[in-house]
């Protein structure tokens, strides 16, 4: 299972994603060459975005094929948690893995 939070540099966390992405049913089926940053996911490690990563990530997750993939609810998840990252100061996106 994937979880997502929000953290500032220091470490502290934001905001907190409500959903784990299970990696066998989503990630592993991500096109690694069309959806770089959604590919460079993994299960059992930690993945961080800075800001422009967090906006590039966010582009990468309007694809329908994508959506279709993650599922809406997913997506819109990881879109919000994307803008606050993007939206803010000095904020990072974390992927943690099991």
């Amino acid at each position: 299972m994937i979880n997502a939070q929000v953290r500032t540099e220091s470490g502290e966390i934001v905001l907190r994603g409500t959903r784990g992405l299970d990696w066998m049913e989503t990630f592993q089926h991500i096109d690694e060459e069309k959806f770089p940053f959604l590919g460079s996911l993994l299960p059992y490690a930690d993945t961080m975005f800075n800001a422009r990563q967090a906006a590039r990530l966010r582009r990468e997750i309007l694809d329908q094929s994508v959506r279709e993939t993650l599922g809406p609810d997913a997506v819109a998840e990881i879109e919000q948690l994307c803008l606050r990252v993007e939206n803010g100061s000095h904020l990072y996106l974390w992927f943690l893995g099991d």
